[in-house]
């Protein structure tokens, strides 16, 4: 039943980026040239704009879980708790059986990936994020989902970038996220990451309560960040996959048009569909240009963060948010 869904929505899909006699609106041209993914774990959603892959976080399965969708995983997920586990292991067993069950849920409506993510509190443990990576991706198997169908969520720390070039070589794809700098952005393409989720509507939120000022289009930080990433990558060839994230407004995704992929919450999608007027390009590979690369080691990572007052602040906040969110999971799920 699964594998029938999915071979439906790779056509539904495939024509979706089919070129229309008329372009209807901006979601139809930013399909052309950009993978759309789909920021949210609602199921509705996801139906109703039919993105290529979708992404998840501790924030958006706790929202997700509130949804009538879901409310029989819940239930189920309580039921299963492993009652051999002390408390802490039986939150934790239950916050990774919802994250699974839900992405399982969206794989059957999506032709690609899912992104899961790991625990933010393991953030600076390097071997302990590998081990739930695997967790995750066993707790996947177990359903009879492969590996090639999922993306291990892992913060863009020194620790996370290399348990994340581990699982690479072990065969398991990441996406690293709450990526702010160069720095960040340079270590993952070091080590060969799948995929990278610089945010964009977070810088912009840090550079307006600096300075009080607007920004807007090409002007704004989060997107001349992204574009320098991106610049970056592809003059020097790297592989890895740039997809802009953290969205606060439609002009910041029609200003990075042409980005490998971009993640896209349903009210941005619902303004892009709503809207017929022209998207022109952005970003193009062709068009790259960029400094040489540079390897990174530990030292000269930590001082290139350290140096970047925005960068530092926001994964702090971000890593924080995300232990928060992960914490009133566990606390909702084990009543």
């Amino acid at each position: 039943m699964i594998s029938a869904t999915i071979a439906v929505a790779k056509k539904r899909h495939k024509d979706s980026h089919k070129r229309p006699d008329k372009l209807v609106n901006q979601l139809d041209q930013l399909k052309m040239m950009t993978d759309v993914v789909a920021d949210t774990g609602d199921i509705g959603a996801i139906k109703q704009f039919a993105p290529m892959d979708a992404t998840t976080n501790p924030s958006l399965i706790l929202s997700a879980m509130e949804l009538p969708d879901f409310a029989g995983l819940v239930s189920q997920v309580r039921k299963d708790v492993p009652k051999a586990l002390d408390s802490q292991g039986q939150k934790r067993w239950a916050t990774r059986a919802l994250a699974i069950g839900i992405g399982a849920s969206i794989l059957e409506m999506i032709p690609g990936r899912v992104s899961t993510e790991v625990d933010a509190r393991l953030s600076f443990d390097q071997q302990g994020t590998v081990d739930e990576a695997k967790r995750l991706v066993e707790g996947y198997a177990q359903l009879g989902i492969s590996s090639d169908r999922i993306l291990i969520k892992i913060a863009s720390t020194w620790e996370g970038i290399q348990a994340a070039a581990a699982l690479e070589r072990a065969g398991i794809q990441c996406n690293l996220t709450l990526l702010f700098g160069r720095g960040q952005a340079m270590a993952c393409a070091d080590a060969g990451v799948f995929l990278i989720s610089p945010f964009v509507g977070r810088i912009l939120d840090w550079h307006q309560a600096k300075t009080s000022q607007t920004y807007s289009g090409l002007d704004d930080p989060g997107v001349q960040s992204v574009h320098w990433i991106y610049n970056y990558y592809k003059a020097n060839g790297f592989k890895t996959v740039v997809m802009g994230a953290s969205f606060r407004n439609k002009g910041e995704i029609e200003a990075l048009a042409g980005c490998d992929r971009l993640t896209i919450s349903p009210g941005l999608l619902a303004e892009l569909t709503d809207d017929e007027s022209a998207l022109p390009r952005q970003l193009d590979p062709n068009a790259a240009e960029s400094e040489s690369s540079t390897l990174l080691d530990e030292s000269t990572f930590r001082w290139l963060q350290n140096s970047d007052a925005m960068a530092t602040e926001k994964l702090a906040e971000g890593i924080r948010k995300f232990a928060a969110d992960q914490e009133t999971l566990e606390a909702r799920l084990t009543l």
